[in-house]
């Protein structure tokens, strides 16, 4: 479980609260939408506002609403008529508003500031309360894989940890050699190397929500815009490290430590703020005690997208790695029968057939 703390300590847990008053009242979201812009770094930019006017010379542009506004609307929320898919929405926002390699959005701008968390303190104090069902517990057996290729391509799955952890530990260690080489020695300059913190070329796997849709269908960070995918049922035993909070994360690189300073200096300074030496679980050698690592929804919207201290020296940050996600250290996972294709509409992500 989780509490309303946990949810207004991290940046997607502060996001998906902000979202979800936005759902339920769309005059805060017309607020929400206009001040995100004023306080995203890249007003103007890289974020800009298309306007529609009549014929005719526009008129005056209303005036922007103040947070002041903003925190008015959002104390008068009333979250009790929050069901579980307004949740889910909002937490599928949080998590495609992750960002790692540039500064925080408006919307986690906004999010973050004192009289607004306040403000959405009743909202997280019912979410923590009356969370979807899906959200609660540990790693369940039952699992879907996500293949972002054309369904109607049975090939199977892919799974050789061991391999694929060698591979990340060689790549690992190269980029970090070539950054310490080349990358220019100041945090703010516009050098960008890898910004996850992920085990990649491992198998990942989620569970499904209340309404019976994987996971990972709908919380992607950084999506690039999938239009059909399809789903895998597997199975998983074995030992299974649970990150319900960031300590479970900072206690993990505390016993397995592997220095990223140099490949991630750049990109986690404009994410956090922070400049200084960075760590991530070495994969692995976190492999030789357990065989899967589940990120937990309350785990992800505590502790992603913000500095973890794991001593005086070191911090981390859980980057890439979505709500309700296990990625698999060992072979304690099997394919099974009843693959279902899925497309992307309108409404969301909608089962087309399975096999």
């Amino acid at each position: 479980m989780f509490s309303p703390g946990d949810l207004l300590q991290g940046p997607r847990g502060r996001r998906m609260l902000l979202g979800l008053a936005a759902i339920l009242d769309e005059d805060v979201g017309r607020l929400v939408f206009d001040l995100a812009y004023e306080l995203d770094p890249g007003k103007g930019t890289t974020v800009v506002r298309l306007t529609f006017v009549s014929e005719g010379e526009p008129g005056p542009e209303p005036p922007a609403p103040t947070v002041g506004d903003a925190v008015r609307a959002l104390a008068a929320v009333d979250p009790t008529h929050a069901t579980s898919a307004d949740i889910d929405a909002a937490l599928a926002a949080s998590v495609d508003d992750a960002r790692y390699w540039q500064p925080p959005s408006g919307s986690d701008v906004l999010a973050a500031l004192p009289e607004v968390i306040d403000a959405v303190r009743p909202i997280a104090t019912f979410v923590a309360q009356h969370p979807p069902d899906w959200w609660v517990g540990e790693r369940r057996v039952e699992q879907w894989a996500i293949e972002w290729r054309d369904p109607g391509d049975p090939a199977p799955i892919d799974i050789d940890p061991a391999m694929a952890l060698r591979k990340w530990s060689d790549d690992t260690d190269a980029r970090e050699e070539w950054s310490r080489r080349e990358a220019i020695d100041h945090p703010d300059i516009a050098w960008s190397g890898d910004w996850w913190s992920t085990p990649n070329g491992l198998l990942a796997t989620t569970g499904a929500t209340d309404a019976a849709q994987p996971v990972g269908l709908r919380c992607v960070e950084d999506p690039p815009g999938w239009e059909a995918a399809t789903a895998i049922p597997v199975r998983g035993a074995g030992r299974t490290y649970e990150i319900r909070t960031a300590e479970d994360w900072a206690a993990l690189c505390r016993r397995f430590p592997r220095e990223v300073t140099a490949s991630r200096r750049h990109d986690w300074f404009r994410a956090t703020g922070r400049d200084g030496r960075w760590l991530i679980p070495d994969w692995q050698r976190v492999a030789t005690e357990w065989d899967a690592v589940h990120l937990t929804v309350g785990g992800y919207l505590n502790a992603a997208t913000r500095t973890i201290h794991v001593d005086d020296e070191w911090g981390s940050v859980i980057g890439g790695w979505g709500p309700d996600v296990t990625f698999w250290l060992t072979e304690k996972v099997r394919q099974w029968e009843g693959r279902v294709e899925w497309r992307r509409h309108d409404e969301g992500w909608m089962r087309v057939g399975g096999w």
